[in-house]
């Protein structure tokens, strides 16, 4: 390396990138990598210039709507980077769209991770900026950079405007579940009903309720890897591009300091990500997200967590569906940094947590004040007292969860608070085979269903669906929902839109596919859920269920469609369960890659 052309890392150590290109110990190996990224105008003097590369991991596209002007955010960030004296290489993320990936966007997530994983550290890069948006976008992301550990910075992309139809707010998701009881119930037709879904999405950017990207981002920023103040910023915001600058510049910086996931996402960060996901009312897919993100940086976190650290925090954020604002009001009130300070004051979080700015989370959130408290609430005066995740065991699964914060009074009254039997509630099961089942048999009047059933829905986590699909949040039969009632006790292997105000029990693990209880289960059996308990049994001999796993090894086990395609065959074949991450189990024994295994050997 040359004297002109060498620049040391400030702790003594030389970049990833010069040993691609400015390698005086192969200089055939240097010439080759530098020739063709000179053909499109960058020079050899830039690229042996020891400036950091950082790299932006593009999830936007025309097929990821949600993330799409991420196209354009990367300009500001490339303009960060080229200020603070790095070189940008932007790069396109396998693309992962909730509302348009069939049959699920969860069976990408870990396609898209593995991707990442292979640019990140076969790719002359120092630093990355992980632009996230979309669900699955931010996991995906995050645990890619976990894995492989050097420098990364996360921006997301911002939640949409607010919706609005007939002067109310019409929220992402919500107008959705809204929409179908008024369609259900023949109050308005199917041109209306599309009218009102689409009225939820005014603007670019993701979902504007508390719906999971806007729980994953702001937990991206909880967990410390974003800036502070980062996820509320809504999409359209000048204050959205600005970030993106300020996102751009600090990737260089942090590859100055070697600062890298690995000193980020420790296990007080993780404790302080649940607490923040109970305040502000996050999605029932964080303990899924958040757990495999662990899993990939080797920090023992598991689903009974969520409930022995985040249970008993009260809600703070008045903002669907858990409350009533939607992401404008909720930025202006302070977003997640006034959150944290309540918490802080409240004790409930690792002041001394490290962030991706260099300070410590106490440093970050100190001065952050609640600017309306309509929106989000004092500790001491909350929306509700516990509202994290109650972990229910028992015969029909090892563990599932039920977010507490969307319990509304009318299904509270039903089954929650019968004085011989408070917070527990038994009735009838009817299952269904998948979501095409229950739509085409909801309705029929041979199943008896009334206010005292529980419907249930398997075949649809991560082996059985495949990916584990959104399709939990079951909506009651037309003929009750004229009645007024709107909810049943739902129950599934599957999962549920974060968007969903639905209090179903979600995330069955192990799923039916792979053997769990809920494989065993019969329409008809009676059932019953303690939440003081935190139990969940089919109320059947232990017997009898042994005769029916006994008949169902005969049949070869549980029946769930073949795969579609190659992808779906190879996750199949290794997914966790959705408990543990839905990580991919081989996947998880490669932990910072790039500093024990190296740099990859030459291609030439």
């Amino acid at each position: 390396m040359s004297k002109k052309s060498k620049t040391p890392h400030p702790r003594g150590k030389s970049l990833r990138s010069q040993l691609w290109f400015d390698n005086p110990e192969n200089p055939g190996m240097t010439a080759l990598y530098l020739e063709r990224y000179l053909n499109f105008g960058l020079t050899s003097a830039e690229l042996r210039s020891g400036k950091p590369i950082i790299g932006i991991a593009q999830t936007g596209s025309d097929l990821s709507p949600c993330n799409r002007h991420h196209l354009d955010l990367a300009e500001r960030v490339r303009e960060g980077i080229r200020e603070a004296g790095g070189i940008a290489f932007e790069f396109p993320v396998h693309p992962i769209q909730e509302t348009g990936k069939r049959p699920t966007a969860a069976l990408d997530r870990n396609l898209a991770y593995l991707g990442l994983v292979e640019i990140l550290y076969g790719y002359p890069l120092d630093g990355v900026v992980l632009m996230t948006g979309c669900d699955k976008t931010t996991p995906a992301c995050i645990m890619a950079a976990a894995t492989v550990n050097i420098p990364a910075i996360v921006l997301s992309g911002g939640p949409m405007l607010n919706g609005w139809w007939k002067g109310e707010r019409s929220g992402s998701g919500m107008a959705v579940w809204n929409a179908r009881q008024e369609l259900a119930a023949g109050r308005i037709d199917n041109n209306e009903f599309i009218e009102i879904v689409a009225s939820s999405a005014p603007s670019i950017g993701h979902c504007n309720t508390m719906g999971t990207a806007s729980t994953m981002n702001a937990l991206a920023e909880a967990l410390g890897m974003s800036l502070p103040g980062c996820a509320a910023i809504p999409a359209p915001y000048k204050e959205r591009r600005q970030i993106a600058y300020e996102t751009g510049k600090r990737a260089v910086e942090i590859v100055r300091e070697d600062l890298k996931p690995s000193d980020i996402l420790t296990r007080k960060a993780f404790e302080n990500c649940i607490v923040a996901n109970s305040a502000i009312g996050g999605s029932t897919n964080a303990p899924i997200h958040i757990n495999a993100i662990a899993r990939h940086i080797g920090v023992k976190l598991t689903v009974n967590d969520w409930e022995k650290i985040g249970y008993d925090v009260p809600l703070l954020v008045n903002m669907q569906p858990a409350g009533y604002y939607l992401g404008e009001e909720y930025y202006r009130a302070g977003g997640l940094p006034a959150v944290m300070n309540e918490l802080m004051k409240a004790g409930r979080l690792h002041a001394d947590a490290l962030t991706i700015n260099g300070k410590t989370m106490g440093d970050n959130v100190r001065k952050a004040k609640v600017q309306d408290h309509d929106v989000i609430k004092p500790y001491k005066k909350p929306m509700k007292e516990k509202a994290g995740f109650k972990v229910l065991h028992g015969n029909l699964f090892d563990s599932a969860i039920m977010k507490l914060s969307v319990i509304s009074e009318e299904f509270r009254n039903r089954y929650l608070i019968n004085p011989k039997d408070m917070n527990a509630f038994e009735g009838k099961a009817v299952v269904f085979e998948g979501p095409e089942d229950y739509h085409h048999r909801i309705d029929d009047p041979k199943l008896q269903i009334d206010e005292n059933t529980m419907l249930f829905i398997r075949g649809t986590g991560p082996i059985g669906y495949p990916g584990g699909a959104e399709v939990v949040n079951m909506q009651p039969p037309a003929a009750l929902i004229k009645r007024g009632i709107t909810s049943l006790p739902c129950i599934g292997d599957g999962r549920q839109s974060g968007t969903s105000g639905s209090p179903s029990i979600l995330n069955a693990s192990p799923e039916a596919a792979a053997g769990g209880g809920l494989a065993l289960l019969k329409t008809g059996d009676p059932v019953r859920i303690d939440l003081n308990k935190g139990t969940a049994n089919i109320l059947v001999s232990k017997a009898e269920l042994d005769r029916r796993r006994a008949a169902l090894q005969r049949r070869g086990g549980f029946h769930y469609p073949a795969s579609q395609t190659p992808w779906q065959e190879i996750q199949r074949g290794m997914v966790d369960q959705l408990a543990d991450g839905m990580v991919l189990k081989p996947a998880v024994k490669y932990q910072r890659v790039a500093q024990t295994s190296g740099v990859p050997r030459d291609n030439h």
